[in-house]
This record gives C-alpha cells, structure tokens and sequence, in this order.
C-alpha cells in the first residue's frame, strides 16, 4: 500500500510516500510538518528512509525522522548531509512487497534519482517528472536542462510496464503514466 502522507499539508514540502508491506518505507521525507504521526498512522514503525534528491523539501524533516524511527537513511550520495546509504543502479532496494530498480536521473539535482518497479509498474519520480507532462526545474543549483532531457529518455527506456507514477509535488498518475513521461520529454526539449 502507497500513501501519501503529505497529501493535505499546505506549505514548502514535498509528497510524502509510506510504502507498507513486507518492509515499510518512506520516500522523501517532506518539510515542516509532523511526518511521524502519519506514519504511526498506518504503520508500527519504519524499516528505511529512502530519497528520490537532497532538496531542502525534500528532506527538511530528515532529522526528526531518523530520531522517532531510528533508521537508515538511502540516497544516491553519501556526501549529502543526513544519507547513510548509497543507492546504486546495481542493486535493488526493497519497498513495501515489492523491489525497486535505482535510475540516476540527474539535471533537477546531481542526487536524483527514481525507483521503478518492474513486477508491479510503479514508479517513484520524483521531481524528475509530474503529471501532465510537467518536468523539474533546472533553474537551481544543480540543474542541467540536458541532462534532464537525457534522463527523462533514460526512463522512458527503462520503464516499459508502468501502472503508476508518483512524483515529488502533484497528484499520482494512475491512468497511462507512460504518456505524462512522454509529455514531460516533449516539454523539456521545447526551449
């Protein structure tokens, strides 16, 4: 089960997504709102603390995380403050029952990446791409316009079974996912 724990917060955060099953996790951890009460919500505890990218809504709440759950906290680069964990694209990482494929996708954040399941079609974005064709911004520190083009690509070669999306900002995609990454590419290249 996938739910978003930010989904009635208002203010700078992120979504925020609790995958329960066999082992519970969090992607991203938002910022500025009480997290820990969502999870205790649904959830006995957490086994992981997975980011998508070290932006600051993404994380802001990071800390109090990793001290009401204990956990690790996984990431594409150890050198981020708070990361434990290197997520690599040889090795999967398990969420909720199912497991997940690492995609670096840099050009939002060098750190960014997105976590695809190919058994069940879901597929964590991220601020890679959103719905409707929307993609991330690349006017911050970090951000590259091509590389995220190259990314956006990279993704669309790797995900051929997609039944979900869930980014960063924005509602879930639950209804040909595929076409908003394809839309997201067409919006990126236009200058």
């Amino acid at each position: 089960m996938i739910r978003n724990l930010a989904a009635t917060v208002q203010g700078f955060t992120s979504n925020v997504f609790l995958v329960t099953g066999e082992r519970t996790v969090l992607v991203d951890a938002g910022n500025g709102f009480d997290v820990a009460s969502g999870v205790r919500e649904y959830a006995d505890g957490l086994d992981a603390l997975v980011l998508t990218h070290t932006h600051s809504d993404h994380v802001g709440n990071l800390p109090d995380v990793v001290e009401d759950f204990g956990v690790d906290v996984w990431g594409y680069d150890t050198d981020q403050d708070g990361v434990d964990r290197q997520l690599t694209e040889d090795e999967p990482v398990q969420l909720g029952d199912d497991s997940y494929e690492v995609i670096h996708t840099p050009g939002h954040k060098n750190d960014h990446v997105c976590l695809y399941a190919p058994e069940s079609g879901v597929l964590f974005a991220g601020d890679l791409v959103f719905a409707n064709g929307g993609f991330g911004r690349t006017d911050l520190a970090e951000g590259n316009r091509e590389l995220l083009i190259d990314s956006i690509q990279r993704l669309l070669e790797r995900v051929d079974h997609l039944e979900e999306m869930h980014t960063g900002h924005g509602p879930s995609v639950d209804h040909n996912p595929r076409q908003d990454i394809e839309l997201a590419l067409q919006a990126a290249r236009m200058r």
